[in-house]
């Protein structure tokens, strides 16, 4: 392949390329090698691609109409490494799933109805289901509004996304160890899923204050080699067996807030740390500050329900909504997302 039609959009704090299914390569090493070369990996410039030498933008959206009675379309993330010739799909990415909603609206594969369309997006990584509620007003996507979200400047439409059945998704159980706590060389953790597979870890038991900056965190050899011993070790413990190459789970050191969230966190991904935080990674993380006795409700000041999860540019609002049984049903989350370029991509 030479040139694939595309849409290159902003989803929350992501950026990536947003394709139809239809027009990449049916062939999954075929559609990997193309991808590789639009990013222009491995290269830690990305010079000769469209990435942005960030994992945060070398992310590819495939899309495409669902058959599915429940849904209407349906979502792969591919997270395309920067520095590898890897392209994994082991993951949910819910930043670049604000961006699959008005996509599809503007590719034709849903419809606008009324100001506001619910599109409902099965999310193929993980096989769950996530509610978009896109603003079209007459009929047309509008990426423009009063939301605001941090470590994204300005305003725009908000995008709210709704996520249902995500416990689990990857790791069979939302404690995949049955555990609240588990001990890993001597480290207290809390291993979760709720969409984004994670590993929990207090920041002071690594010397930390839990407030230092990306930057600092990236300079840290020591801290990232004993981050990613524990995260070898948890892969098997939470069931996706030698994470050695695959992009989860995440490591998301907590402490206390200083901003007046719930709690403050500084999350690798796995081995970079994050900018901000991912969206499951958050609904993640706010989940475990629910759950009684995990390192995440060690640290929290829980008020309610929304909770703003503090990052190092800002904080993510979840919003969790629970059962009879006080067990947590789903969890709502603030986006925008806005389009860059449509056009056509080169190799």
């Amino acid at each position: 392949m030479s040139d694939v039609a595309c849409m290159w959009m902003r989803g929350g704090t992501s950026k990536g390329g947003y394709f139809l299914a239809e027009d990449l390569p049916s062939d999954t090493a075929e559609r990997d090698a193309f991808l590789l070369a639009v990013m222009g990996s491995p290269d830690d410039r990305q010079i000769d691609g469209m990435g942005g030498a960030d994992p945060l933008t070398s992310k590819i959206a495939v899309v495409k109409k669902s058959d599915r009675d429940d849904c209407d379309i349906e979502y792969l993330f591919l997270q395309v490494y920067v520095d590898q010739a890897l392209v994994s799909d082991a993951q949910n990415c819910g930043n670049m799933l604000a961006g699959v909603g008005p996509f599809a609206i503007e590719r034709g594969l849903t419809n606008a109805i009324g100001n506001e369309t619910d599109v409902r997006i099965f999310m193929v990584n993980t096989g769950q289901v996530a509610v978009a509620k896109v603003q079209t007003p007459n009929g047309q996507v509008s990426y423009h509004g009063d939301a605001t979200i941090d470590g994204v400047p300005g305003t725009s439409a908000p995008v709210l996304i709704t996520f249902k059945d995500t416990a689990g998704s990857s790791c069979g159980a939302l404690l995949p160890t049955g555990n609240p706590y588990d001990t890993v060389d001597g480290t207290r953790i809390t291993c979760i899923d709720n969409g984004m597979p994670c590993v929990i870890l207090r920041a002071r038991d690594f010397n930390l204050s839990g407030t230092e900056t990306r930057e600092e965190l990236d300079a840290n050899e020591s801290l990232k080699a004993r981050l990613e011993t524990i995260r070898l070790q948890a892969g098997y413990l939470m069931n996706l067996g030698d994470v050695t190459d695959k992009t989860v789970p995440k490591m998301t050191l907590v402490s206390a807030p200083t901003r007046g969230g719930v709690l403050s966190t500084r999350t690798f991904i796995p081995h970079r740390c994050h900018a901000s935080i991912g969206v499951l990674g958050a609904v993640s993380v706010a989940t475990a500050a629910a759950i009684e006795h995990s390192i995440a409700n060690e640290v929290a000041d829980l008020s309610g329900d929304s909770m703003a999860i503090e990052h190092p540019i800002g904080e993510t609002t979840v919003v969790l909504k629970r059962d009879t049984t006080g067990e947590v049903e789903s969890a709502a989350i603030l986006r925008t997302a806005r389009k860059l370029m449509d056009g056509r991509v080169y190799t």
